[in-house]
């Protein structure tokens, strides 16, 4: 119990950062998904557009 006083609490910065390292995969994967997502929304905007 003494021990948690003591230390802060890890900022959710840090807890983001250590959980995307721990599932490398699967932040890896959703960044793909994403970038594809975005580039179809531009290429899809650039086509309707022309």
């Amino acid at each position: 119990m003494s021990n948690s006083s003591t230390e802060p609490k890890p900022s959710y910065v840090k807890l983001a950062m250590r959980n995307m390292v721990q599932k490398r995969l699967t932040s890896l994967k959703h960044f793909a998904l994403t970038t594809v997502g975005l580039l179809a929304v531009l290429i899809g905007l650039a086509y309707l557009t022309r």
